[in-house]
């Protein structure tokens, strides 16, 4: 048997879970967004896309998206320079701290959230007493909440990808810059900063999909007032019953995350050519 079979057979199983797993429910998926009672249709993509508060719910999902991800880039990139500059046995420690959460659930920690940001809660209790709210302030349903709820879920993800890159910058390089006159600051903005464009590339977009696709943190902590796109799929599907037309929502969510990773695809591939 040559090695060319050998390879073919070894990934054959993982390809035959990955056709399972994610090929044929995106199919099945496709073909009900696009099914009527006459045959198919694009009638579910007309009344989203001509609907005035789908459209509000397709562009809050998309803006908190993107907020959410600039927020955890502007943390997680000081946190990663941090951890790649200090001890082993530090950083080691550091990494542990912020790996931490993610072994607690998510519906947890959102259900933390929610007692620290309701009206009798810590952080409402504390602007109260500075005088910087009144006294019915409260957080909770509102896109604040939800903005702070999932920077501290996704912040990890963004962290650890800008430190896999940090990490492998050649210290010299910053040692020539400050040898050349360029200050902690412009050496972070001219060395560091361009070098770990991958990391932060990287890490934006999985923060950024991650946070697109969230019903459980976005629905807990919004409420039903504030709709995102995944809520609005849950709804369709567990209150009204329109299957097509959840799925016609589930097929926008799933090719705006596919244009949003076509450019860094061609980025990666210039870069590995």
């Amino acid at each position: 048997m040559t090695d060319r079979a050998e390879n073919s057979l070894l990934i054959l199983p993982g390809l035959l879970l990955l056709v399972l797993a994610f090929f044929v429910p995106i199919a099945q998926m496709l073909m009900l967004s696009v099914s009527g009672e006459n045959g198919l249709t694009l009638a579910h993509f007309t009344r989203f896309l001509s609907d005035p508060y789908y459209l509000n719910v397709l562009w809050r999902t998309v803006r908190l998206s993107a907020i959410i991800t600039l927020i955890c880039a502007l943390i997680g990139f000081p946190m990663a320079y941090i951890m790649a500059h200090v001890s082993p046995r530090l950083r080691l420690w550091l990494v542990i701290m912020v790996i931490l959460p993610l072994m607690t659930s998510v519906v947890v920690r959102t259900f933390g959230w929610m007692v620290l940001l309701s009206r009798s809660g810590l952080v409402p209790e504390v602007l109260r007493d500075l005088g910087l709210v009144g006294r019915n302030f409260s957080l909770m349903q509102t896109e604040t909440a939800i903005v702070i709820g999932m920077v501290q879920v996704l912040l990890p993800f963004m962290t650890l990808s800008i430190l896999g890159v940090i990490t492998r910058i050649d210290s010299r390089l910053e040692e020539a810059a400050r040898t050349m006159g360029c200050s902690f600051l412009q050496t972070l903005r001219t060395v560091v900063l361009p070098l770990s464009v991958p990391g932060i590339v990287a890490g934006s977009l999985l923060v950024f999909t991650l946070s697109a696709s969230s019903f459980v943190t976005p629905n807990l902590l919004g409420g039903a007032r504030i709709q995102v796109l995944a809520a609005s799929i849950y709804r369709s599907v567990t209150q009204t019953l329109d299957w097509p037309f959840a799925a016609a929502q589930a097929v926008i969510l799933f090719l705006g995350i596919i244009v949003l990773l076509m450019p860094y695809a061609r980025l990666s591939g210039r870069s590995n050519g």
